[in-house]
């Protein structure tokens, strides 16, 4: 064989500048091509939109309609229904007060209609022929009407019940139903709460560590030891504990008294490198490990020019937070006035002297302003718009979820449930341990679907008055016209109410995933 002659330093030099001669000009350069397409398409997607955007504004201009957002901190002619506020100062005040009545129906239709639905799905599967029967009934009816027909049929039902008399019925009861709405009591936090939570937490940590044991004696042994049912009962001990021995915490109020006076001297200077040398750690954090999920076992690491620009966008995002930070004192002054504000509220709930109750209730009241009764403030009110969109997004939405948890349940292998049996698992047992961990899989994805749906059908509000941020937008773009930019607040809203369900499903569904080994 012919062997490979060894070259001399001369000749590499000479074999070097030779390639580098050779090289590939910049313009067939597929490295600088990919980058500067890149930027070429940044640039000229900025671009594009800036000029349409000046375009239509002066087509809008030249046609008077107005398309500012001035008008949000006009005064606007409009009285709500009920929310946080009903006379607002402002239009954005009003449009506040909308999303804050729409979040609210959004997040109590939603657990509401989850539990009703895993109640219906698992009556569905039920081997009692009238559960079966009757779970059956209530999807199919329920899903196959729609919505906002169900809306309208509840709140005429409610606006025909009796009216609301002083002279007739109880006018201190604990429940009221007239054609002003539902009245019931109102539970809220009592002076005990902060002491009696304490006490509950504590609870949780102690329920932790026995469910840890209890599981790992179960390993060891192969018996049962019930860790679930030790972890419930530990929480509902310290929980009933608490409404005694609560008091003896009062003194976590001089704790958060400590860390008040802390925020106030703490310089703004040292918050502002905080939270810089926060950013910049998981900026850094964040490079790491992307570059450690390019690297093979060997050590080899392998970069795209994508990731490249991954990298540079991180840091140029981070560098420029940063500067936001240190150049404007109003972030850092907001957060110790609020760490100030916050453990001062603290302090004040914790400094409570005698055995003050964790929770109490009101009564409903009723007042006669005028000539006609109405339901006071001390009881907790559904009107009849709020209880006619409640009863039917939650009854609406519960029967698509019912069938969801069925399928989920029903996707399971029916050798995983035989199986169970087969170890002497009981049907209960079977369904909490075997079916529902591989079926939870099966059934966030289209339940986030229905949390979406949940949150969007509740612009149909707008047909039995309820106070919604579709009902006071309209009234606001009518007083004002300025129909566009409100249409732009809604679409807002509800993509980002739409959006942060999407991540949290998203992220659980990520978690529960079935990994591959």
């Amino acid at each position: 064989m012919k062997r490979k002659s060894m070259q001399s330093p001369t000749e590499e030099t000479s074999s070097t500048l030779k390639a580098v001669s050779q090289r590939v000009p910049l313009w067939r350069d597929v490295v600088v091509i990919k980058w500067v397409t890149q930027l070429g398409l940044l640039a000229l997607v900025v671009t594009s939109l800036w000029f349409l955007a000046g375009q239509a504004g002066d087509n809008l201009q030249a046609r008077n309609i107005n398309t500012g957002f001035d008008f949000l901190e006009r005064p606007p002619d409009i009285q709500l229904s009920e929310g946080i506020d009903t006379s607002p100062a402002t239009g954005g005040r009003a449009l506040w007060v909308g999303m804050v009545n729409t979040l609210r129906m959004a997040v109590v239709g939603i657990i509401f209609a989850t539990f009703l639905g895993v109640v219906v799905g698992l009556g569905r599967l039920s081997n009692n022929w009238l559960i079966k029967r009757l779970a059956g009934l209530w999807i199919e009816t329920l899903r196959n009407v729609p919505l906002l027909v169900q809306m309208i049929f509840y709140f005429a039902v409610l606006t025909a019940l009796p009216r609301l008399s002083l002279d007739s019925g109880p006018i201190n009861g604990w429940f009221h139903a007239s054609n002003k709405g539902i009245s019931m009591p109102r539970v809220f936090i009592s002076d005990g709460f902060y002491q009696w939570i304490t006490v509950v937490g504590v609870g949780c940590i102690v329920a932790y560590f026995i469910k840890k044991q209890r599981l790992n004696k179960q390993e060891l042994t192969g018996e049962d030891t019930h860790a679930t049912s030790w972890t419930f009962f530990t929480i509902c001990a310290f929980t009933i504990i608490g409404i005694f021995v609560h008091p003896v915490f009062s003194f976590i109020s001089e704790i958060f008294a400590g860390l008040s006076t802390l925020f106030e001297n703490i310089p703004i200077t040292l918050i502002k490198v905080l939270i810089s040398s926060i950013l910049l750690f998981f900026a850094t954090r964040w490079i790491r490990n992307f570059f450690a999920s390019r690297r093979s076992a060997t050590g080899h690491l392998s970069l795209i020019d994508d990731d490249i620009f991954r990298m540079i966008f991180v840091a140029i995002g981070a560098l420029m937070t940063i500067i936001v930070v240190i150049s404007w004192s109003g972030i850092s002054s907001w957060i110790l006035n609020s760490g100030r504000d916050l453990f001062q509220m603290l302090e004040a709930k914790f400094q409570v002297d005698g055995a003050a109750r964790p929770f109490d209730a009101m009564k409903p009241d009723i007042v006669k302003p005028g000539k006609f009764a109405n339901y006071g403030k001390n009881g907790l009110t559904m009107s009849p718009g709020f209880a006619a969109v409640f009863f039917g997004v939650v009854f609406y939405t519960s029967a698509f979820v019912a069938e969801i948890i069925r399928g989920g349940i029903l996707a399971v292998p029916k050798g995983q449930i035989e199986a169970a049996n087969a170890v002497g698992l009981n049907r209960g047992q079977s369904l909490r341990r075997i079916v529902l961990p591989q079926a939870i899989r099966i059934i966030l994805p289209p339940m986030g679907n229905q949390y979406l749906n949940l949150t969007k059908n509740t612009s149909l509000a707008i047909a039995v008055g309820y106070s919604d941020i579709v009902q006071v937008g309209q009234t606001v773009y009518n007083q004002t016209g300025k129909s566009l930019p409100v249409m732009a607040i809604w679409m807002l809203f509800y993509l980002a109410c739409s959006l942060t369900i999407s991540v949290i499903v998203n992220y659980y569904n990520v978690r529960m995933k079935i990994v591959e080994r």
